[in-house]
């Protein structure tokens, strides 16, 4: 068994039962759990208190993007529920980071910590010229991990194609990567990805995995073999 994995499973289920259900499953296998924005205004928080009762680290992926009193009092009420992390976007700005920081700072006593969102992994340069964003997912990452890093985020949430980016503007930033996918599986509405044994040589401190866990046939073999992929370096 694996047991110092750095695999967060994401819970993406239908409901909380399903969730807390499948995470008692691949527990042994997985580092930490995350709870997404659909568990999280479906059932609701508590889903998280409920997770956070198994033992393991627990990542609220909130999403928080509000004026800065908004998220600061959202922070502050997440934090309650025993999380360790807690993601924000960075494009609200280094005041609402600043103020979900203090919020969460305040409520956890300082055990959990915010970690900024860059730029999607669903989202890829044509999308972004579409907004008129005309900066690469290279560059903007770039920009957005000094905001995080300066308005005290614990670490930041990036594609493992910009893991190096972060790293050399913001050595300090815990590197949490979504889309990550082992050789071979769907790569579903993510486009920026990679497989885990990529994103950890490229220097990923958590990998964000899904569907590869939670829609296999066999969920425990597939967190099994994803976590012998993922295993920390010696």
């Amino acid at each position: 068994m694996v047991t110092d994995t750095r695999i967060i499973v994401a819970l993406d289920l239908a409901t909380a039962e399903d969730a807390v259900r499948l995470a008692k499953r691949v527990a042994p296998h997985v580092g930490a759990f995350k709870v997404g924005l659909g568990l999280l205004h479906g059932a609701g928080p508590g889903v998280a208190t409920a997770l956070v009762d198994l033992g393991k680290p627990v990542f609220a992926d909130a999403k928080l993007h509000d004026i800065p009193s908004q998220v600061g009092a959202a922070a502050h009420r997440l934090g309650r529920l025993g999380v360790r992390w807690i993601t924000a976007h960075v494009s609200g700005g280094g005041a609402m980071l600043r103020a979900a920081v203090e919020g969460l700072g305040e409520s956890s006593n300082g055990f959990a910590g915010i970690l900024g969102v860059t730029v999607l992994t669903s989202l890829e340069q044509t999308d972004l010229t579409t907004l008129g964003m005309a900066n690469t997912p290279g560059k903007m990452v770039s920009k957005m991990s000094r905001v995080a890093d300066q308005s005290g985020c614990e670490g930041i949430v990036c594609s493992p194609q910009e893991l190096a980016v972060v790293a050399a503007v913001a050595p300090s930033l815990l590197k949490v990567t979504p889309g990550v996918r082992p050789e071979g599986s769907a790569t579903g509405d993510q486009r920026r990805v990679m497989t885990p044994t990529e994103a950890m040589e490229r220097g990923a401190d958590w990998l964000v995995v899904g569907r590869p866990i939670t829609g296999a046939a066999d969920p425990v073999s597939a967190a099994q073999a994803i976590a012998a992929e993922a295993k920390i370096p010696d």
